[in-house]
């Protein structure tokens, strides 16, 4: 494989994100594979930001931390990014910074731009001569960013900077030409996590603005009308968590978006849908903590808090996808589990992973199975929690349909559903909640191994540092396998635990300080790990880090 790595990098309120866009689709149109990591302070204007592309001619499977061009669009950006250029890379940065780099393209911004809003756009143009992109689609990208107006200025502005930047030396050493392939998306988590959730049919979504959360919701405002998708913003997400659950209750295929601090605030409710047995999908997009921590960065560090979110004992289901294909079809099943149980489905994602953008083949909604759905009409009399047989399932119906009386209640209840504090009641309705559990476990998405059958490496990975495993793995040669985990809770052992046995050495690789998934995996499942590589700074782990740390501990 051969792959280069972008960097677009200055301050919030130049653009930066509207032309790292704009180049990304157009690797893609150009056939090309492409990963993209964000990275932004919680800040309007100002600040150093940037967008980084890691594209190449196969798929790419995770960020690196080298950078081979970099477009320095302010004086700080090259300061802080020089570092990590290449000896052989290319820095293309405005003439007027002043920069000593032998790696240096000085751009004259002020003759090539006109307008200062233009700055961007030629700083795009440059680069787009490095890499040897066809300008023809970059303009043919440029016209789904801008109006006709803005267009024409700025096709205007791109093609006098490429026409500058063509008469010298400007090639990057190493650029990938372009490549006929199938045609492919280019889409962030969130964005394809909404699509999962209008496939499955989700009607209503509540929700209060929390970093990285918001964009799922936004693109369900911006996509979901068509397929009838009503969104709430509420006051607070006490609200949204309440809001979802009487959604549900009546019927409708309910979800929240929120990150750590708004899931503090839901815990209760998600005790009111387990009680009052009610399908909701509760997707988390994690962010450092504690409190405010680091918003606008990654971490994994709340699978404790979704595995013990809420008070008392009931079922639940934990998710953790790995890429924007996951995102889409995990969703689905999210919601198909939740109507099937009758209860809370997590769906755990992280800023790294949300906001990423890659190219995928369009979703086959073929292979999306039937999703279960309620009986809208019944015969009474009708007992909303009757005591089912061993899968601890009572049929489900939707209030308003039929003659039929639909009781649900918060506190322990009787079959029909009105308060009880008969304690053989309670104890045999808690019973049938939590055989759901046998149930669950038999669905439960067994992990992913590749490698030897008796490896003397396995790494073990969940959610977003899925990609970084198997690059690590590539790296490091035979001997060494992978087992990544989509599903966190419940957790099959029979499914992966000979795997374990079989490896000479067990690592498990996560975004937190505590080791949460590991401690899960010991505690839970009896397994045996040797070491471990974490990261927690707030940026996500790479093929680099655990190489690095593993040769710290000996390993490689």
């Amino acid at each position: 494989m051969s792959d280069l790595s972008i960097m677009i990098a200055g301050e919030a309120g130049q653009g930066l994100v509207t032309i790292g866009q704009i180049l990304t689709r157009s690797l893609v149109r150009s056939g090309l594979h492409v990963l993209v990591q964000q990275d932004y302070q919680s800040r309007v204007r100002g600040g150093l930001n940037s967008w980084r592309i890691r594209y190449g001619d196969a798929p790419v499977l995770a960020p690196c931390s080298a950078v081979d061009l970099l477009l320095a669009l302010s004086p700080e950006a090259v300061g802080v990014f020089a570092p990590r250029l290449r000896d052989d890379g290319l820095l293309i940065a405005d003439a007027r910074y002043g920069v000593v780099d032998e790696r240096l393209l000085a751009v004259p911004m002020d003759a090539l731009k006109g307008a200062p809003a233009f700055y961007g756009v030629a700083a795009l143009a440059v680069a787009v001569a490095a890499i040897g992109c066809d300008p023809g689609v970059v303009e043919g990208v440029m016209a789904i960013f801008f109006d006709e107006d803005t267009l024409e200025k700025n096709r205007g502005v791109f093609r006098k900077a490429l026409a500058w930047a063509m008469e010298g030396e400007t090639r990057l050493h190493g650029a990938i030409p372009s490549q006929a392939g199938p045609p492919a998306l280019a889409i962030t988590g969130n964005e394809a996590l909404a699509l999962g959730a209008m496939a499955a049919g989700c009607n209503f979504v509540a929700y209060y603005p929390m970093t990285p959360a918001t964009s799922v919701v936004q693109t369900l405002i911006t996509h979901g009308e068509a397929s009838g998708v009503f969104v709430e913003q509420v006051e607070d997400e006490l609200a949204a968590i309440n809001m979802a659950i009487g959604a549900g209750y009546a019927g409708a295929r309910a979800m929240v978006a929120t990150s750590g601090g708004g899931m503090a605030l839901m815990s209760e409710g998600v005790s009111l849908a387990a009680m009052t047995e009610t399908p909701v999908v509760i997707m988390v997009a994690q962010r450092p903590g504690p409190a405010t921590g680091l918003p606008t960065r990654t971490e994994q560090g709340d699978l404790d808090l979704v595995r013990f979110s809420g008070h008392g004992e009931f079922p639940r289901v934990i998710l953790a996808p790995d890429t924007p294909e996951s995102c889409f079809y995990l969703t689905h099943h999210a919601f198909d589990l939740a109507e099937r149980f009758q209860g809370p489905v997590f769906i755990l994602t992280d800023q790294y992973l949300a906001d990423s953008t890659r190219d995928v083949p369009p979703f086959d909604l073929h292979r999306l199975p039937p999703m279960t759905t309620p009986s809208f009409s019944v015969s009474s009399p009708y007992e909303r929690y009757a005591w089912s047989d061993e899968t601890g399932i009572s049929p489900r119906r939707v209030p308003g349909f039929s003659k039929a009386l639909v009781v649900a209640d918060s506190d322990e209840h009787t079959p029909d559903g009105h308060l009880t504090e008969v304690l053989e009641i309670r104890t045999r309705m808690q019973e049938k909640r939590m055989r759901k559990e046998t149930g669950l476990e038999a669905c439960t998405v067994p992990p992913t191994y590749s490698g030897e059958a008796e490896p003397d490496l396995l790494l073990i990975s969940w959610g977003s540092t899925g990609g970084a495993c198997r690059e690590a793995s590539s790296h490091l040669g035979r001997g060494v396998a992978t087992l990544h985990f989509s599903q966190l809770w419940p957790l099959n052992a029979p499914s992966f635990q000979g795997y374990l046995d079989r490896a000479k050495r067990v690592v498990v690789v996560e975004g937190n300080y505590t080791g949460q998934f590991e401690r899960l995996l010991v505690a839970e499942a009896g397994c045996r790990v040797d070491d471990r590589v974490r990261r927690y700074d707030g940026l996500p782990i790479t093929a680099e880090w655990i190489e690095t740390h593993l040769e710290w501990r000996g390993e490689g």
